[in-house]
C-alpha cells in the first residue's frame, strides 16, 4: 500500500488525543492521519444533540482542533454516506473510530463498517468511552444485570489493568492533501447565546480543561466526597460529567487515577468509583434495553395515570414552583447548563411524584438543557427517580423538598446563589420563605406537598390492578 494512503481517525465522543485507542491505532498504522468530525443530525433523529450539548461541542471541537494544529476536518450530514465517500476519495488505508453505544449509532456504524469492508478499506473500532463493553459484564447465567450492586461488585471492581495513556506524538504524520470540509462555524450548531456564555464563564471544554478539572477534584474534592457530594452548596463533586460525556478525558484515566489515590479516604474513593459505575450500568441497560429512552422498563407503569399540564411544567422548568431547593436547581440548569446531582433527584421527584407529570417531560428538558446530556444516563436516571426503571428508587419514596433543603442546604448557600430574591431571607425561613413575613418577589408554592403525596400514592395503586 502506498505510504500516502491516509488513515482516517473519525472523532465522535472521544474528543481527546491521550488514551484514545482509535487515534493511537491510526498513528501506529504508519500512514499519515486524516482527523475528521461529522455532525450527523440525520441519523440521530430525535436524539440529535440538544441546545446545551451543541454549545459545549463547538468549544470542545475548537480545543481539539487546536491540539491537532488545525488539521481537524469538519463535515455535516449522514455519516453513513460521508465516511465511506471520504474514504474512497482520499484512497484511505483504513478508518479508525471509538465505539458509541446509543442504538442509532450501533446500527449506523455497522453499516459503515460493512460498506468500508466491501470497498477493501480497513474499518477498526475501539472502546474509547467505557471501562467495559456493555455486553461484557453479565450474570453467571449469561443475562444482563438489573441490579446495580452486584454489577458494581462483580464487574466494575474487577477493572482491567491501566493502559498506556499517552499518545506517541513523535510518530504522528498528517495527511497534507485533505479535502476542505466545512468551517466549524458554518456547521449550523444553532447555538443559544446564554448557554454559550455559561460555557465560557463556568467551564473549560476540551482535553486540557478536563484534565485541569480532574486535578482540581483530586486536590480539593475527593477528600470527604462520600458525604460532601450531597451538599450542593459545597465543592465536593467532580464536575467531570460533560468532559466524560464528550470523551475529553478517558474514563480509564479517571478510574485508575482515583483507584490509585493514596491521600484520600478509601470510603470516599470507593464511593466515587461506584458513581462512575452507575454510568457503566446505564450504558449496560441501554445496550440490552434499547427502548429505555421512551418505554418504561417496568411495564406495570404503562398504566400509570400521568397528568398533562403544560402550565405546571413551565413553572417547573423556569424555577417558579415556590419551593426554593427545586427552583434553585432549575435556575442553576438555565444559568450554567449543569445541575448538582442531589438536586437532580429532588427536582425529578417533584416533577414525577408531586406534580404527577410524565418522566419523559423531564428527560427531554434535561436532554436539551444539560451540557452533560447523555442518552444512557439521562434515560436511566429519569426511570430511576420515577420508579419504573431498573433497580429504581421505589415510587412511594417521595422527596420532600423542604426536608431535603434543610438537610443538604441548611444555611441556604446553594439557594441564595441561584435565587437572589431570597438572599436576605434568614436561614430558618430560607426553605419556607412564605412564612418569613417579608414581602419578596418570589412565588408562593404551586402545590401542597401532603395532598400531592397522597395523590401520587393513589396513582401508584393503579399499577397494581
Amino acid at each position: 500500500m502506498n505510504k500516502t494512503n491516509p488513515a482516517i481517525i473519525w472523532f465522535r465522543q472521544d474528543l481527546r488525543v491521550n488514551d484514545n485507542q482509535a487515534f493511537n491505532a491510526a498513528v501506529e498504522s504508519g500512514m499519515p492521519i486524516l482527523p475528521v468530525y461529522v455532525l450527523d443530525n440525520e441519523n440521530a433523529g430525535e436524539w440529535a444533540l440538544g441546545i446545551a450539548s451543541r454549545c459545549w461541542l463547538i468549544q470542545s471541537l475548537t480545543a481539539l482542533n487546536k491540539s491537532l494544529e488545525g488539521h481537524l476536518r469538519f463535515f455535516k450530514g449522514p455519516a453513513d454516506q460521508i465516511i465511506p465517500k471520504l474514504a474512497n476519495e482520499v484512497n484511505a488505508s483504513g478508518v479508525y473510530w471509538g465505539r458509541c453505544y446509543e442504538p442509532w449509532r450501533i446500527h449506523r456504524d455497522q453499516y459503515i463498517k460493512t460498506t468500508l469492508h466491501q470497498n477493501n478499506i480497513q474499518a477498526k473500532s475501539f472502546n474509547n468511552s467505557l471501562l467495559f463493553e456493555p455486553n461484557r459484564i453479565l450474570k453467571p447465567d449469561g443475562t444482563p444485570y438489573k441490579v446495580f450492586t452486584p454489577f458494581f461488585r462483580n464487574g466494575c471492581l474487577q477493572a482491567t489493568q491501566q493502559t498506556d495513556l499517552t499518545v506517541k506524538t513523535a510518530s504522528v504524520r498528517v495527511f497534507d492533501q485533505s479535502p476542505v470540509g466545512e468551517d466549524i462555524n458554518e456547521l449550523d450548531f444553532s447555538l443559544d447565546s446564554n448557554l454559550q456564555a455559561a460555557v465560557q464563564n463556568n467551564w473549560q471544554p476540551g482535553e486540557l480543561g478536563a484534565l485541569n478539572q480532574f486535578n482540581r477534584f483530586l486536590d480539593h474534592g475527593i477528600q470527604g466526597y462520600k458525604e460532601g457530594r450531597n451538599f450542593p452548596g459545597t465543592d465536593h463533586v467532580s464536575r467531570l460529567s460533560p468532559h466524560l460525556h464528550f470523551g475529553e478525558i478517558s474514563i480509564r484515566q479517571v478510574w485508575h487515577s482515583i483507584k490509585n489515590e493514596t491521600e484520600a479516604d478509601r470510603e470516599d474513593i470507593e464511593h466515587f468509583l461506584s458513581e462512575l459505575c452507575w454510568r457503566e450500568f446505564s450504558y449496560n441497560l441501554l445496550y440490552h434495553r434499547p427502548e429505555m429512552p421512551r418505554k418504561n422498563l417496568q411495564e406495570k407503569f404503562d398504566k400509570f395515570p400521568w397528568r398533562d399540564n403544560k402550565k405546571d411544567f413551565n413553572k417547573w422548568r423556569l424555577g417558579e414552583t415556590g419551593y426554593p431547593i427545586v427552583d434553585a436547581g432549575m435556575r442553576e440548569l438555565r444559568q450554567t447548563g449543569y445541575m448538582h446531582n442531589r438536586v437532580r433527584m429532588i427536582v425529578g421527584s417533584f416533577l414525577v411524584k408531586n406534580m404527577l407529570l410524565h418522566w419523559h417531560h423531564g428527560k427531554d428538558w434535561f436532554w436539551d438543557s444539560l451540557f452533560d446530556a447523555d442518552l444512557a444516563n439521562n434515560s436511566a436516571s429519569w426511570q430511576w427517580i420515577a420508579g419504573c426503571g431498573a433497580d429504581s428508587m421505589p415510587y412511594f419514596r417521595i422527596f420532600n423538598p423542604i426536608t431535603q433543603g434543610r438537610k443538604f442546604d441548611p444555611q441556604g448557600v446553594y439557594i441564595r446563589r441561584h435565587i437572589p430574591e431570597l438572599a436576605k431571607i434568614p436561614a430558618e425561613h430560607i426553605h419556607m420563605p412564605w412564612v418569613a413575613g417579608t414581602k419578596i418577589n418570589y412565588p408562593t408554592p404551586i402545590l401542597d406537598l401532603a395532598s400531592t403525596r397522597k395523590r401520587a400514592l393513589k396513582a401508584l395503586g393503579s399499577t397494581r390492578n
